[in-house]
């Protein structure tokens, strides 16, 4: 298992419950692809953008560490995908 972290921009109108709802729907991704979160919160709340994504010129930030197999980052890719409160994600490869 690689260890690996993803950032990801969220809407910033959700409310405070489904803030909570999304950040379980996220944390839940990747333990349902065999991973082990170490570590997941919000990163920077209500961020200014440099450029307008869907219309939001804002986000939260919002990272997770993880250890998961390769495969699973294909599959946590498409599953962040339908999701449409989730602007963008960055999956990056953690070398130690």
């Amino acid at each position: 298992m690689n260890k690996y972290e993803a950032m990801l921009i969220v809407k910033p109108d959700l409310s405070d419950e489904d803030k909570k709802t999304l950040f379980k729907q996220i944390d839940d991704a990747v333990i349902k692809n065999n991973g082990q979160i170490s570590q997941s919160a919000v990163w920077a709340e209500r961020r200014k953008l440099y450029f307008p994504i869907n219309k939001f010129q804002e986000g939260i930030y919002y990272l997770v560490a993880f250890a998961a197999p390769p495969q699973a980052i294909k599959e946590m890719r498409n599953i962040y995908k339908l999701n449409e409160n989730i602007l963008r994600v960055l999956f990056t490869r953690m070398d130690i």
